[in-house]
C-alpha cells in the first residue's frame, strides 16, 4: 500500500499542530503484550501454584470484570486491577505483594520487547525542526504511558500529553480531545490527527474539524474508515510532509531532520 489521500483539502494546508496516539501508532502493541502476559502467567502460576490454563482464564475473565465494571475509563485498563481480580477469582483472595510484582513483571517484558516503527523518531524531529506542534492524546493510566514515551526516548518530542486518566474518560469520548485543543491552544482546523483506530482516533477527532490520518498495517483492506489520509509507512509519510505538497512546510526542515 502506498499514501492514500482522500480529502486534499484537509491535507494539503500545513497544520500547526500533530496529534499522535500511541499504541499501535508509535509502536506495534501485540507482541509486546503477548510476550508481559505470558511472562506474568507463569510467574503467577508459579507463585501461586496454580495450572497455567488456571492463570490464563482467571485473568482473561478478570480483564471483562474490571472492564464491564469500570466502562470507558483509564482504570479500566489496568493491569493491577486484572492481576488482583483474577487472582480473587482463583480462590487466593487479595494478595498485594504478588500483584504489585506480577504488574512490574508485564510492564517489563512489555517495554523490553517494544519498538517504535521505522520512520516515527525521524518524523517527530522533523515536526520539532519545523515549528510545528505535537501532542499525544492516549489510553490508560499517566505513569504507565509515560514511561513508554520516556522508554522510547520520545519525552523531549511533545509538547503536550493527554491521558484518558487526566481527561477523565478514553476515547472516542469528547474529553480528551477537547483537553489536547485546550492545551495547545490552536483552532482545531489547523490540526491533524495520526492514529490507528477507525472509531476511537479519527472518528472521534473528527467532530472537532481535525484532519485525521489512519496508520494501518501493510497488509490493510482498504476497507472506508472515513479519514483523510491512510498510510502504513512514516517515512513515506514524513516524505509527503515534506515535499513541497504540503502549502506552508518547508521541505528543508524535513530534509535537516533525516
Amino acid at each position: 500500500m502506498t499514501l492514500r489521500i482522500h480529502n486534499n483539502d484537509k491535507v494539503l494546508r500545513a497544520p500547526q499542530a500533530i496529534i499522535f496516539d500511541t499504541d499501535n501508532t508509535l509502536y506495534a502493541y501485540d507482541r509486546p503484550h503477548s510476550q508481559a502476559l505470558a511472562a506474568a502467567e507463569r510467574k503467577a502460576a508459579k507463585l501461586l501454584g496454580v495450572g497455567a490454563d488456571e492463570v490464563s482464564g482467571a485473568f482473561a475473565r478478570a480483564r471483562e470484570d474490571v472492564k464491564r465494571q469500570l466502562g470507558k475509563t483509564a482504570s479500566s485498563h489496568s493491569r493491577l486491577l486484572y492481576f488482583q481480580r483474577g487472582i480473587e477469582i482463583l480462590g487466593r483472595k487479595t494478595q498485594l505483594v504478588i500483584t504489585l510484582d506480577l504488574e512490574q513483571t508485564y510492564w517489563r517484558t512489555f517495554l523490553s520487547h517494544c519498538e517504535l516503527f521505522p520512520g516515527v523518531r525521524e518524523f517527530l524531529q522533523a515536526l520539532r525542526s519545523s515549528g510545528i506542534g505535537t501532542a499525544i492524546i492516549t489510553d490508560l493510566t499517566s505513569q504507565i504511558q509515560f514511561r513508554k514515551i520516556i522508554y522510547f526516548g520520545l519525552d523531549d518530542c511533545f509538547d503536550y500529553v493527554v491521558t484518558s486518566e487526566e481527561a477523565g474518560a478514553d476515547k472516542p469520548q469528547e474529553a480528551p480531545f477537547r483537553l489536547a485543543i485546550d492545551k495547545l491552544g490552536i483552532d482545531p482546523a489547523r490540526i491533524w490527527m495520526i492514529g490507528d483506530h477507525p472509531v476511537n482516533d479519527i472518528a472521534g477527532a473528527r467532530p472537532f474539524g481535525i484532519s485525521t490520518l489512519l496508520r494501518v498495517d501493510r497488509n490493510h483492506e482498504g476497507r472506508d474508515a472515513g479519514c483523510d489520509v491512510e498510510f502504513d509507512d512514516f517515512t513515506e509519510l514524513h516524505q509527503f510532509f515534506f515535499s513541497g505538497k504540503v502549502d506552508g512546510v518547508s521541505q528543508f526542515a524535513g530534509a535537516h531532520a533525516r
